[in-house]
């Protein structure tokens, strides 16, 4: 992985949604660790919630900003482990159109360098819906900097090479875009 200088870097309005029955704007330090990066690395924080664990809520949200044109990405963290109220990956994998699996995995190498099998206690996940890309990470202010600095900085940069999400963005919703072939059946 590279930078390609000759490229000017686009900035991406990015949406950072904690998930937290217990989190103020105050005292979110996952949230603001993902705000504080995103903005010094060029983009724009285009918006920043909180909301408690539940399937409904968080889906009201992520739905609203999947269908905002001025929001390209959200990036979640928090309600990816395995107790009881944590539902982001119930709340948000139902609205994937596709599901990015490598994005579990390459999040689960990284984390596995610093905390070792304790990441098996996430779920983090990925996908892409309304030609928005969609991240859930742990509620962890680690998670958080390992997921930005391991994966997404390079992957929301489009001057990374050999490739990245930017340059496939006018891409993503193709499919919405085309009609359906001549004869085809549905």
């Amino acid at each position: 992985m590279s930078i390609d200088e000759a490229k000017t870097f686009i900035p991406l309005n990015i949406a950072v949604l904690t998930v937290s029955d217990t989190r103020s704007l105050a005292d979110d330090k996952s949230g603001a660790t993902l705000a504080d990066r995103l903005v010094a690395a060029g983009h724009t924080l285009a918006a920043r919630l909180i909301i408690v664990d539940d399937v409904d809520a968080i889906r009201i949200i992520v739905k609203r900003w999947i269908a905002d044109p001025g929001i390209d990405v959200i990036v979640t963290t928090g309600g990816t482990g395995f107790t009881g109220r944590d539902v982001t990956p119930e709340a948000i994998e139902p609205l994937f159109e596709k599901r990015m699996d490598g994005f579990s995995i390459a999040f689960h190498m990284l984390s596995h360098a610093k905390i070792g099998t304790s990441t098996i206690q996430s779920r983090a996940t990925a996908g892409v819906a309304g030609a928005t890309y969609i991240f859930c990470l742990p509620g962890s202010p680690g998670a958080c900097r390992d997921g930005w600095d391991g994966i997404l900085a390079p992957q929301l940069d489009y001057r990374t090479r050999p490739c990245n999400f930017v340059e496939i963005m006018p891409r993503l919703d193709e499919h919405l875009r085309r009609p359906k072939a001549q004869g085809a059946s549905v």
